[in-house]
C-alpha cells in the first residue's frame, strides 16, 4: 500500500499511510547479528529470531502496532530477519540505512572508505529501491531486497564533531534531501545534538525530518531541549528503565516540564533496547515497559491521555512520514 506525497511511513512490508502506523516505539533495535558490535558489549546481540518474534508478539498484545529499527547497515542489520517477523507478527518495522558510530565498524570495512558520493548513493539505494544484503562485509555487494529503508540513521561522537571529514553526515543529508527519509540522530550529549542539528538544517535538510535521539541520557539542562525544539526538529527519548542513568521518576519530571512549555508536539519515546533490557533474551523489562509502567507513571505525574497518544501515535506519524 502506498500513501500519497508527505503521506507515508515506509515500513519493510512496504508503504502504509501515516495514520496507519499506530502506537509506536521510535527508537529500537530488534535484531542486531553476531559481529563487531558484539565485540566491544556482548548485549549488543540481537539475533535469537524466536526471542525477538516473542518480544513483538507481547508488544503487539499490550497494544504497540510499530516500531523503528535503529540498527543501520554494516553493524548487524539483519534485513530478512525484520521482514520474517514484521508479517509473522503484523508489527510495523521501519528500517534504517545510514550508519552508527565508526567504532563499530573494523577498520577495513567499507563505510570508512566510501567517498561521500557513494555513500549518498547507497542510502538512497536503500531508501528508494531495496536494502543491500550482507552489508558487514569489507565490500559492499550488489545483492539487495525488494524491502526497503524507511529512515536515515546517523550518529556523532565528540571525535566526529572535531573531524574535519564529515562526509557520512553530508551524504546522509543529500539522501534526505533526495528521497524525503527522516534522519534519526544518536547523540550522546547535547553538544552533539546542538551541532548536528544545525549541521543539518544547515545543508538544506528540513527540520521535521530530523529526529534528534537520547536526549535523556541526563535530565539536567532541560531548556536546551526547550532551544532545539524551536528549530522545528523531533526530540526523542528513550533512557527509560535505565536505571544507571536516572530513574524513572526523573524522566518523567523531565517530560512534565517539556509539556508545561508547549512542547508537546516534537516529543517522541521509546526504549532502545539492547539484549540486556529483553524479556525473552533474559533480560531485565522488555517491550512492554513503556505500555506497562512508565505512561502510568506519566499520567501520575500529571501527563494527559491526549499529550500521551500525541508522543506514542501522532508524532511518530509524522516523524517518521516522508516528505518532499
Amino acid at each position: 500500500m502506498t500513501g500519497g506525497a508527505g503521506g507515508f511511513v515506509r515500513t519493510v512490508r512496504g508503504d502504509i499511510p501515516k495514520a496507519a502506523l499506530g502506537f509506536c516505539h521510535s527508537h529500537e533495535h530488534a535484531f542486531l547479528a553476531d559481529g563487531h558490535p558484539a565485540t566491544l558489549n556482548p548485549a549488543l546481540r540481537i539475533d535469537d529470531y524466536a526471542a525477538t518474534v516473542a518480544e513483538l508478539r507481547d508488544f503487539r498484545a499490550a497494544g504497540g502496532r510499530a516500531m523503528i529499527d535503529c540498527q543501520p547497515l554494516g553493524c548487524g542489520r539483519m534485513e530478512r530477519a525484520l521482514v520474517a517477523a514484521s508479517m509473522e507478527t503484523d508489527v510495523h518495522l521501519v528500517a534504517s540505512t545510514g550508519f552508527h558510530k565508526l567504532a563499530f565498524y573494523p577498520d577495513a570495512h567499507w563505510v570508512r572508505t566510501y567517498s561521500e558520493e557513494r555513500l549518498r548513493d547507497v542510502f538512497v539505494h536503500e531508501v528508494a529501491v531495496g536494502m543491500y544484503e550482507g552489508t558487514d562485509a569489507a565490500e559492499l555487494a550488489a545483492a539487495f531486497l525488494e524491502a526497503r529503508a524507511g529512515v536515515i540513521k546517523t550518529a556523532v561522537d565528540r571525535d566526529r564533531m572535531a573531524d574535519p571529514d564529515k562526509r557520512w553526515f553530508a551524504a546522509a543529508a543529500a539522501a534526505s534531501i533526495a528521497t524525503g527519509a527522516p534522519i534519526v540522530c544518536h547523540t550522546e550529549t547535547h553538544e552533539e545534538a546542538i551541532w548536528l542539528a544545525y549541521y543539518y538544517l544547515e545543508r538544506g535538510v528540513r527540520p521535521d525530518n530530523v529526529v534528534l535521539c537520547h536526549l535523556d541520557r541526563t535530565t539536567a539542562r532541560p531548556e536546551t531541549h526547550r532551544e532545539l525544539a524551536k528549530l522545528g526538529v523531533y526530540l526523542e527519548y528513550d533512557t527509560i528503565g535505565r536505571f544507571k542513568y536516572h530513574s524513572d521518576e526523573d524522566e518523567a519530571r523531565l517530560l512534565l516540564q517539556l509539556l508545561e512549555w508547549g512542547l508537546e508536539n516534537r516529543i517522541l519515546l521509546g526504549l532502545d533496547t539492547t539484549r540486556a533490557r529483553l524479556k525473552h533474551y533474559g533480560g531485565a523489562i522488555g517491550w512492554t515497559y513503556l505500555i506497562e509502567t512508565f505512561l502510568p507513571l506519566l499520567a501520575r505525574f500529571g501527563a494527559s491521555d491526549e499529550a500521551i497518544r500525541r508522543w506514542m501515535v501522532d508524532n511518530p506519524a509524522e516523524a517518521f512520514a516522508f516528505k518532499p
